[in-house]
């Protein structure tokens, strides 16, 4: 029978253990900033590349111009006359169109409110069958009437308009080609694609008349200049950070880029150099939208149907035409016309620094993991803690010596362990007080949320003033309730903490695989929350337990400062936005587009905050 040291198997009642999860913590978020800066470097990110054999982009000769240009001048004109006339003139127009292309069309109306706006409209379709298919697959080209900047995209809409003429001329596709006109960038194409799927919840929200096959792929032209463009901006941000997958993209890029020899430009980066700083602020201003998950054009919408979209967007002046921007998506849709089966070979999930550049999730992901990592051990530290007896008080006479101390013998798999009895005393955990507390934070998050997501739009921007007066004192009220009502033990107050950040690592964790960047930036900015109170103390004394005077004031100073009101409206000021805009933003993409970033923000960041500012906040 083996014999433990009682020193080994008593380690974790060793009070200095207890002082080293606050000193982890900080290194694990500052080796996770540091991971996330390293990623630009070169033996950290690598070339993009073509996993997709079939597509063969670029291999092909393209033959769009010429006499096409005749005609697409001819469709400009009409949609510059059709500018500001009535939606259904509009529609009539389109389809005679469609008609003389010989494609069948059909409409579809839709109508949604949100933030007290109604946003109203009607999509124009038309499909092309394939000479060579049997209408089991399909590839889709979009032009929204108004582009995301609310300008008419005159030569989009006239492009895709030539297109339909010309696709129709060639036997050679073994896929239908729907060619999709919305009324604007945002409801138009959600409206449409749910319909497509039958997920239109709406009855506002039509029916399609007639449909194809499976969507394996969207293109969108955005093109409202009036003069030559210098290059391509493409758009590929998806609603909740979702990406299409990265094999489209380098198609697209493979086809500017090295087919035609037109500058590609994302992130609205117009010059990049290819230095560490160029790409950093790339990768950052990816992060970004990828953070926020708003729709950032109309193939928005497509993605969260696993359907794989970008918006091709001229940008600049220089000397490419429309000519040229019709044969990118000549070529483009013949690669597309290639597969033999959905886009599944390549990544998607991914962050960009280059048209050609890029590192995949396996690299970036444990950048978001550290950060959320350090939450759950503090959590574990805390509880730990929160078992520990006070230390016990000396006596003022000397107790008797014994040669024979009090022991406990403990048996586990053969082995046996003589430990001193105090050494393993824990103390019995009264969790229904901490537990209650943390649900109901919780559901106070859960108002918040309905609040914002069903106020009109006159009335946000007052809320939201209000909210964040109320947040000023709303830790302290909250902290004066709780001590006159349920005065917290130190073992409540250690378990309160301790369940309000495991339940943030928690989500944290499981957000950093869905949409890396909105984790990572909460993270960051909940980082605060892990060293309240007195962390570096390993001692369960109320003196060690409760926050000073001094060091509760500092604290509650620090968590206002990146309070979510404070951070929500430090970035409306920082971009130059409205904060009722960014509200009804918010508002239309949850009602609309199934947009959860305010979930995050509303029921998972601001409870935790509000948690950590309730412990540290004096009781009145």
């Amino acid at each position: 029978m083996a014999l433990i040291s009682p020193t080994v198997l008593a380690l974790r009642r060793d009070p200095r253990l207890l002082k080293l999860p606050p000193y982890l913590s900080a290194l694990l978020i500052l080796v996770g900033v540091v991971w996330l800066c390293l990623l630009p470097l070169n033996e950290y990110s690598r070339h993009t590349y073509i996993s997709e054999n079939a597509l063969l982009p670029g291999q092909v000769h393209t033959y769009f111009g010429g006499s096409e240009q005749n005609v697409f001048n001819a469709y400009k004109y009409e949609v510059k006359e059709l500018a500001g006339k009535p939606q259904d003139e509009i529609s009539n127009k389109l389809g005679e169109i469609f008609k003389s292309a010989g494609l069948r069309s059909a409409r579809q109306k839709y109508e949604y409110q949100a933030a007290g706006f109604t946003y109203t409209g009607e999509n124009v379709y038309a499909i092309l069958h394939a000479p060579r298919g049997d209408a089991t697959e399909a590839i889709v080209l979009v032009a929204a009437w108004t582009n995301m900047d609310g300008e008419l995209n005159q030569n989009g809409v006239a492009l895709i308009l030539e297109l339909a003429r010309y696709f129709k001329r060639w036997s050679l596709w073994s896929k239908d080609i729907i060619i999709l006109i919305t009324a604007d960038s945002r409801a138009g194409p959600q409206a449409w694609v749910d319909a497509y799927h039958d997920e239109h919840i709406f009855p506002s929200v039509a029916p399609l008349p007639i449909k194809s096959g499976a969507l394996q792929g969207v293109v969108v032209v955005d093109n409202a200049l009036d003069h030559h463009f210098e290059s391509i901006h493409i758009v590929y941000d998806g609603i909740n950070g979702q990406l299409p997958n990265l094999d489209l993209f380098n198609t697209a890029v493979s086809v500017a880029s090295g087919q035609l020899g037109m500058r590609v430009a994302l992130q609205r980066m117009w010059k990049h150099d290819d230095s560490y700083r160029e790409r950093l602020q790339t990768m950052l201003r990816g992060m970004v939208r990828q953070g926020f998950g708003h729709s950032s054009g109309p193939h928005s919408s497509f993605i969260p149907y696993h359907v794989d979209a970008i918006t091709l967007q001229a940008v600049g002046e220089g000397g490419q035409d429309d000519m040229a921007m019709g044969r990118c998506i000549e070529s483009i849709f013949r690669s597309l016309n290639n597969l033999l089966e959905h886009f599944h070979q390549s990544f998607f999930f991914y962050l960009l620094m280059q048209a050609d550049r890029f590192v995949s999730i396996g690299t970036y992901l444990p950048s978001a993991m550290l950060v959320a990592v350090n939450f759950t051990i503090m959590a574990i530290a805390l509880w730990i803690r929160s078992g520990r007896p006070p230390a016990p008080k000396l006596a003022t006479t000397m107790p008797e010596k014994s040669s024979k101390p009090e022991v406990d013998v403990i048996q586990n798999d053969g082995m046996t362990a003589i430990v001193p009895k105090e050494t393993i005393t824990i103390l019995e955990r009264q969790m229904f007080v901490p537990v209650s507390l943390v649900v109901s934070l919780h559901f106070l998050g859960v108002i918040s949320l309905f609040i914002f997501n069903n106020s009109a739009f006159e009335t946000l921007p007052y809320y939201f003033l209000l909210f964040t007066m109320v947040n000023l004192v709303l830790p302290t009220a909250l902290a004066t309730f709780i001590h006159h009502q349920a005065s917290l033990t130190p073992q409540q107050y250690l378990l309160f903490h301790s369940f309000s950040l495991l339940l943030l690592g928690m989500f944290l964790a499981t957000l950093a695989t869905l949409n890396f960047s909105l984790s990572l930036f909460v993270g960051l900015l909940s980082a605060p929350l892990s060293f309240i109170g007195n962390p570096f103390s390993g001692s369960v004394e109320p003196k060690d337990v409760f926050p000073s005077q001094l060091r509760k004031t500092a604290s509650t100073i620090a968590l206002q400062l990146v309070s979510p009101p404070v951070v929500v409206s430090a970035v409306c000021y920082f971009w130059g936005i409205n904060i009722g805009e960014m509200l009804a933003e918010a508002a239309f993409g949850w009602k609309v587009n199934g947009l959860w970033t305010q979930v995050i923000v509303w029921c998972v960041w601001w409870p935790a905050w509000l948690a950590g500012s309730v412990l540290v906040s004096p009781a009145l």
